[in-house]
């Protein structure tokens, strides 16, 4: 591929930078009312507390599926911080570590996207998106900005764990899911996802 097609293939264009806002913004509200109901949904794990970070993956999910459907580098880390500062600016009970969390969890699923050079979207990618963004939130949580004081080391690698686990399916699998649900509806037609419906795995159309 030369300069100039690789320079139109990963170039953001208004309707990009559109749709990756619109998806961060939807994003930070879910950010945030799943951070007000948090403690509500972690009873379900009143038995065993560190089991709770399989809820995780909902605070993932703009990552890989901001990637998924603007398909230009930069879109992960784009949707993730900017769905966390949506979430900051609305009032999030954990503060501006909210912000941290953000950058943290977009540039594990970036990275992942970089390393097939922004080239293929399929589900296996789509999973380690997933996957690396949760086992980078667990890392964070666990040891950088030290959430579980109260943990063992088992405990916290568990929780790291279980992490990566829900990251894997709510923000791999899901945000594959939708992707190809909305492009079969046409949705997409003006990204460069909009025909994630027809893949098969091999690289992505354009």
């Amino acid at each position: 591929m030369n300069q100039a097609a690789a320079k139109q293939r990963n170039g953001w264009r208004v309707v990009d930078i559109v749709t990756a806002s619109v998806i961060a913004v939807a994003s930070g509200v879910i950010f945030w009312a799943w951070s007000a109901g948090y403690g509500l949904f972690s009873l379900a794990f009143a038995a065993f507390p560190p089991a709770a970070a399989l809820l995780t993956g909902v605070w993932l999910f703009p990552a890989v599926l901001g990637a998924l459907i603007i398909r230009k580098p930069g879109a992960a880390l784009y949707c993730e911080l900017l769905a966390a500062v949506i979430e900051a600016l609305l009032g999030s009970h954990y503060g501006l570590t909210v912000l941290i969390s953000g950058l943290v969890q977009g540039l594990g699923a970036e990275l992942v996207f970089a390393a097939f050079r922004y080239r293929k979207w399929n589900l296996g990618v789509a999973l380690l998106a997933g996957l690396f963004s949760g086992l980078f939130a667990g890392v964070s949580e666990a040891y950088i900005l030290a959430y579980y004081v109260e943990y063992t080391p088992a405990l916290k690698l568990f929780h790291v764990v279980a992490t990566g686990v829900s990251g894997l399916v709510v923000a791999g699998l899901l945000s594959w899911l939708a992707t190809r649900g909305l492009a079969k509806t046409g949705a997409l037609s003006a990204l460069a996802s909009r025909r994630a419906h027809l893949e098969t795995g091999k690289l992505a159309a354009k």
